[in-house]
């Protein structure tokens, strides 16, 4: 499993998708929140508010749920006023880590991470220490059929960098500023889009014992029962016969 590819999926894959449901709904229902917050209530006009919508609604999060997160970010209703802050830390065997949060009080956010990441023997440490080793970029997920050549001719008109076939349709890769745009070109021109996330890449692979693994292993999986962290991202690689015994 590639580093760059988020930790939640990892975890779908490990067989716990029913064991975090409770803190999947909390994270989702904070991505709605915020993403209102930032754009608008309108899913119409807000393609990262759409998105997270969708996605609420692919994980069985309840109607009601989803519209209650809405009206909070919309300021319709009385809700935490949720920051989005990007940590970084540094995990046995020298692997750089990326934890997105969204957070309504940092102190107690640091010193839950800190705590993770003291108990399996790594450190949280100081902005720009490991995101050097690591670049963001925009993905958006085409679903449905679609012509390759004219989606690549319409990617490439609104500003998209690369476009690759998946199992589901194709993914879009585009510079992080220019994602959202990017997606929203592509629905005018036609194109179903399921998600646009920003996302962190790593440009510079650790190679950590297959000891130091399990230790990372460990952490990612107490970051990601928190309930402030959005996203873990990793530079390093797990075996598969790893993940399939974890």
């Amino acid at each position: 499993m590639a580093g760059h590819s988020k930790w939640h999926n990892i975890r779908i894959r490990k067989g716990k998708q029913d064991a975090i449901r409770g803190k999947m709904f909390t994270k989702m229902a904070r991505e709605i929140i915020v993403a209102a917050r930032l754009g608008g209530g309108d899913p119409d006009a807000n393609v990262r508010l759409r998105t997270a919508i969708a996605k609420a609604k692919e994980n069985s999060l309840p109607r009601e749920n989803i519209e209650r997160a809405i009206a909070k970010g919309a300021g319709d209703l009385d809700g935490e006023n949720y920051e989005e802050i990007v940590y970084e830390g540094m995990a046995p065997g020298g692997v750089g880590v990326i934890i997105e949060v969204y957070s309504e009080n940092r102190n107690r956010t640091v010193a839950d991470l800190r705590h993770a990441f003291t108990k399996c023997g790594g450190s949280l440490t100081e902005n720009g220490s490991v995101s050097w080793q690591f670049m963001r970029v925009g993905k958006i997920q085409v679903v449905g059929p679609a012509d390759e050549e004219e989606l690549t001719l319409a990617a490439l008109d609104a500003g998209a960098d690369d476009i690759q076939a998946t199992d589901e349709g194709f993914e879009v890769t585009a510079a992080m500023e220019m994602a959202h745009a990017c997606s929203a070109e592509l629905e005018k021109a036609g194109f179903k889009i399921s998600q646009v996330e920003i996302l962190w890449t790593p440009t510079n692979m650790a190679e950590p014992s297959e000891d130091d693994l399990g230790k990372v292993l460990r952490l990612l999986d107490m970051l990601d029962d928190l309930d402030d962290v959005k996203e873990t991202y990793i530079n390093a690689e797990f075996p598969e016969a790893m993940l399939q015994e974890a």
